[in-house]
């Protein structure tokens, strides 16, 4: 991937669209970041305008006849206009987590977005800070107001087919435990169920990993925590699965102690119950990996798909 900050100089880019994507095939990049940091260059116009508007479609059709895929930071909240250009992957399109860097995000910022900006498309909303005490560059100390487990489950309740880690590498080998649920978790989807959710209160969401049998689960709360019971009653007839739980730990908070948290396994099938508490701020991920139950007929991937 290729990233085009243009500053907000878009006369200035438009210009030199065509070479920059030239340039982007010769060297085999077949995705773009595109950036607008700032005020629109001539002056005037804003990020929302007809014009920007214009300039956003613009850029997607000319990245599309080179095949090169877009992922809009600082655009405008897309409408389904990825069903129309399958090569808009994604967009931020609102605050996104480079945002705990400068003002910070209340708790339940990330339990609003999937009732608001995630209904026009996918949003790159870059999650995986695992660090959660900050140190800026304006030597301001700020804190992501969310627990470890509740940015593991932000792979999940944020839909999006492009996913970033956002994290230093040195963090994530702090907690390489925890890091194992983002390596082990797609980037897309055969199915997406919404188990539980209430608007800027809590989101619990399943999903199974494209053409195949494992699934997903999600977890994220506001400030005030919440219980969850999971009926897994939408797991494969016949087979076992593997759980693995990624929970908040029994004194975690996302102000006090955000870093705590628990992993656990065991083995699980269609109809059993979860019950998990997700701490203030907090949350939980579940890798559920399936394997055939040789004393009950299995109903396969294939059969569920159709």
């Amino acid at each position: 991937m290729m990233h085009h900050e243009t500053s907000s100089s878009v006369a200035n880019y438009e210009r030199r669209l065509d070479n920059a994507f030239i340039y982007m095939k010769a060297w085999g990049y077949n995705a773009v970041k595109t950036g607008y940091v700032g005020d629109i260059i001539p002056r005037g116009d804003h990020h929302y305008s007809q014009s920007m508007n214009r300039h956003y479609m613009h850029v997607v059709k000319e990245a599309a006849k080179y095949h090169i895929m877009v992922n809009g930071h600082e655009t405008v909240r897309p409408t389904g206009l990825c069903r129309t250009y399958p090569n808009l992957i994604g967009n931020e399109s609102a605050r996104g987590t480079e945002y705990e860097a400068f003002g910070g995000n209340r708790p339940d910022h990330t339990v609003i977005l999937p009732f608001t900006r995630l209904q026009g498309g996918p949003m790159d909303y870059t999650p995986g800070i695992l660090e959660t005490q900050l140190n800026t560059w304006s030597d301001n100390k700020n804190q992501v107001n969310t627990t470890l487990v509740g940015q593991l489950a932000l792979y999940v309740t944020m839909y999006s087919p492009l996913q970033m880690v956002a994290d230093l590498p040195e963090n994530y080998a702090k907690y390489a435990d925890a890091f194992q649920f983002i390596r082990d978790v797609p980037v897309d989807w055969s199915e997406s169920i919404y188990i539980e959710a209430e608007p800027a209160r809590y989101v619990t969401v399943a999903r199974r990993e494209k053409g195949g049998m494992n699934w997903f689960i999600g977890g994220k709360c506001n400030e005030d925590g919440h219980t969850s019971n999971i009926k897994l009653d939408f797991l494969f007839q016949g087979y076992i699965y593997t759980c693995t739980i990624y929970a908040d730990g029994k004194k975690a908070h996302y102000k006090t102690n955000p870093k705590a948290y628990t992993i656990s396994k065991k083995k699980v099938k269609r109809g059993d119950v979860l019950n998990l508490k997700m701490a203030p701020g907090g949350g939980f991920a579940i890798s559920l990996e399936g394997h055939e139950d040789p004393n009950v007929k299995a109903v396969g991937v294939e059969a569920r798909d159709r």
